[in-house]
């Protein structure tokens, strides 16, 4: 195998997948076997980005519950075999990510991924819309035993990918991603279509995208510069 120009690492929800059609279904069974009414999708969808405990929590609270610890780890778990059924229904890639991350593989730029959701959700969810065999190494929280913002899941992402020396860029959808990259020292393009609660122009970004097929001519510059 060639040597790789350097590797690309992509958070999966909010920037290679719209997820939120299955995360918030998945909620609102959780909501009705809970005795609440569901939320909807919009709703829920403001709610994504920080984890599924705490979609689980803030999702309880709109409906007026407040769980302690235990009663939230029971809940989270409940959520995650739910939401483990349905990991891909209706959860399907943005426009352009297919043929950009082809032309990034064909540029030489080897691509992994770097998410807050499990390891295994997010393999199966990649396997399941053909995107899987693009990554050289998919990490989750429970990879490493760290979580973003924590800067150790992207080092340790970027090291496993067997590109030692190369250069690296972060591309995600919310200010965990920006700040993950920032703290690891890892130039960052953040996608401004995803799920962030501000505007991500205001965290200073290496470079942003409105399009991911503005991607890679962004990494381009990036690693010219």
């Amino acid at each position: 195998m060639a040597r790789p120009r350097g590797i690309v690492v992509f958070d999966l929800d909010g920037t290679l997948v719209d997820s939120a059609p299955d995360l918030a279904d998945a909620l609102d069974d959780l909501l009705i076997e809970n005795g609440r009414e569901a939320l909807g999708l919009d709703v829920a969808r403001a709610l994504i980005g920080h984890g599924m405990d705490n979609l689980v929590r803030q999702g309880l609270a709109r409906r007026g519950v407040t769980v302690e610890d235990d009663g939230l780890r029971h809940l989270a778990d409940r959520f995650r075999e739910i939401y483990a059924a349905r990991l891909s229904r209706r959860t399907r890639p943005y426009d352009g990510v297919v043929a950009a991350l082809a032309g990034l593989g064909d540029q030489g730029w080897r691509l992994a991924v770097c998410t807050n959701k499990l390891e295994a959700y997010a393999r199966q969810i990649l396997a399941d819309l053909g995107l899987i065999a693009r990554f050289a190494v998919v990490s989750g929280p429970d990879t490493f035993g760290v979580a973003k913002p924590d800067p150790r899941q992207l080092l340790r992402t970027i090291q496993a990918s067997d590109a030692p020396g190369r250069p690296a860029v972060m591309v995600g959808d919310s200010e965990v991603d920006v700040a993950v990259a920032k703290a690891a020292r890892v130039p960052v393009i953040a996608v401004t279509y995803g799920y962030a609660k501000r505007p991500l122009a205001e965290l200073s970004p290496d470079g942003l995208a409105d399009r991911f097929d503005q991607v890679p001519a962004l990494v381009e510059g990036l690693c010219r510069s």
